[in-house]
């Protein structure tokens, strides 16, 4: 049986996260930990495809899944939740501090809405410039969220992107044609911007949408 692709595993693991918005009591909110990072995780295998760009933003993202991995770990019932986790470190004072899960659950779901910015992008335009589409990706979704130090790393790297094309072959699975994988590029982006929007919605809610990177 051969493996699926990092694109169809997504909509996979998108269609079936159920994710239970704050509305009025943001402490109801639901994010099931496990599923969430195994979409991360996904996102890293797509970040290892552009290549040494995407070097220093996959680091963060390894290193973000594995602070809540470990935290999961600690009590895996109670963790289940990752509102759970925001709301522990919020009661404790622990959301702002350097290393906090708070933290690092921001950032993984930057991550993902760059991810998501990239494959929307592509998937309009299969034939546009690679360096343009991650830079436009980037601008519209980390670098407001970015100090000028991050920026200039991510302003270096972008000159070492593959072209659009090996890019696009690099995702597909075996004998799949463009066109399906595009239209899967499509299905996976239109799940990906509802469940990001809710996920936004929780982080407003925590107040988390403030942190910045240098």
């Amino acid at each position: 049986m051969e493996k699926n692709s990092e694109i169809s595993s997504a909509i996979e693991e998108v269609s079936m996260m159920v994710i239970v918005k704050p509305g009025g009591n943001h402490e109801s909110a639901h994010i099931p930990t496990k599923p969430f990072l195994s979409l991360c995780y996904l996102v890293l295998q797509v970040l290892d495809k552009i290549g040494p760009t995407m070097a220093v933003l996959r680091q963060d993202v390894h290193q973000n899944i594995k602070r809540l991995e470990a935290m999961h770990e600690t009590n895996s019932s109670m963790n289940s939740n990752l509102v759970e986790i925001l709301k522990s470190e919020a009661s404790k004072g622990n959301t702002g501090k350097r290393f906090s899960c708070s933290k690092a659950f921001v950032w993984l779901t930057r991550s993902l809405d760059f991810t998501s910015a990239l494959l929307h992008r592509l998937a309009k335009d299969p034939i546009k410039n690679m360096e343009q589409v991650v830079e436009e990706s980037y601008a519209s979704t980390l670098a407001p969220f970015h100090g000028w130090i991050s920026s200039a790393a991510f302003q270096v790297a972008l000159k070492l992107v593959p072209d659009s094309k090996t890019f696009m072959d690099l995702l597909r699975e075996k004998d799949e044609n463009y066109d399906t994988l595009k239209d899967k590029m499509q299905i996976l982006v239109s799940l990906l911007v509802p469940f990001l929007q809710d996920i936004h919605c929780i982080i407003e809610a925590y107040n988390l949408d403030r942190f910045k990177s240098t």
